[in-house]
């Protein structure tokens, strides 16, 4: 048999088109077939023509799963999460009309662990030039966004797991109300899903009592609050030192007045007060709103 001889789909016996083609172990599967199998899915490669049928037997008959689900309770997002108390059975889902996409109706029993992470991502903060160009601060200052992934493990024949970000159609800062939402929103899946097994956690946006400084490790030090001034980077856990600061220099840590590497005396920090709520500052943003220290 040739490379470009017709071949024919192993499940439904109709002709494949050009490149429409989907391998399996031992046989060819359409595009309409699988595009029946389940998203969440991904073993289509290595499994046999059997197999495959297994599943979309499977397939057919979640239908009628689908139309007897009544959710109780839910996660909205970009990627939501439909749970049904009564029947002890959940969807995950990317779209409102839900029941025409035929998802996959989980029992809750079939959910060993839901787990989520913090996804970070850095980008440079420059100024502007009266010429139009941008030029890096000195030290260089960052703006931080976050997202959350959540991973749902479970014991399904066709799939180990269900992984998906909880965002809306922006990413948030750890500022911001967005950050707050996110992370509710990870905890009510956990509850949902597995309740009573995880201990409810908190995140707190306001500021830490004044005097319990700690070091960022942009080198600004002297902060009070859950989230540098000078970059907006979050506390990292365990806090730190209020005698620790970054040489601008050389980047050498020190705990004295002058760098121990290169003999640079420390910055001296300029306070002000943020125009915005009051809060005093040192750096170049509110430890508190994170507005940019104003220039006079």
């Amino acid at each position: 048999m040739g490379l470009f001889d017709k071949k024919q789909c192993s499940i439904c016996g109709k002709d494949i088109g050009f490149l429409g083609n989907r391998k399996l172990e031992d046989g060819n599967l359409c595009k309409d077939c699988a595009a029946k199998l389940s998203p969440f899915f991904s073993e289509r490669r290595h499994s046999t023509v059997q197999e495959i049928a297994k599943q979309l037997e499977y397939r057919e008959a979640n239908k009628a799963e689908v139309a007897r689900l009544s959710p109780t309770d839910s996660v909205e997002g970009v990627t939501k999460v439909y749970v049904d108390g009564n029947a002890k059975k959940f969807i995950v889902t990317r779209t409102t009309n839900w029941r025409s996409q035929n998802p996959d109706v989980i029992p809750l029993s079939q959910v060993q662990d839901v787990t989520y992470k913090i996804n970070e991502y850095r980008s440079e903060v420059k100024k502007e030039l009266e010429d139009g160009t941008e030029e890096s601060y000195d030290p260089k200052q960052y703006k931080y966004e976050y997202t959350f992934s959540v991973k749902i493990l479970v014991d399904n024949p066709y799939f180990d797991d269900i992984d998906f970000e909880v965002v809306d159609t922006k990413k948030a800062t750890a500022k911001d109300e967005m950050y707050k939402e996110y992370f509710d929103r990870v905890q009510k899946i956990r509850e949902l899903l597995v309740p009573g097994r995880y201990e409810k956690e908190t995140f707190e946006v306001e500021g830490e009592p004044a005097g319990d400084t700690w070091k960022c490790e942009c080198g600004h030090e002297g902060n009070t609050g859950n989230f540098c001034s000078a970059c907006g980077k979050p506390k990292p856990a365990g806090g730190g030192s209020a005698n620790k600061w970054f040489c601008p220099n050389c980047g050498t840590e020190n705990t004295g007045n002058f760098c121990s590497k290169c003999g640079t005396k420390k910055p001296e920090n300029t306070k002000w007060f943020c125009p915005n709520c009051g809060t005093e500052n040192t750096g170049n943003f509110c430890a508190k709103c994170g507005t940019k220290k104003p220039v006079f």
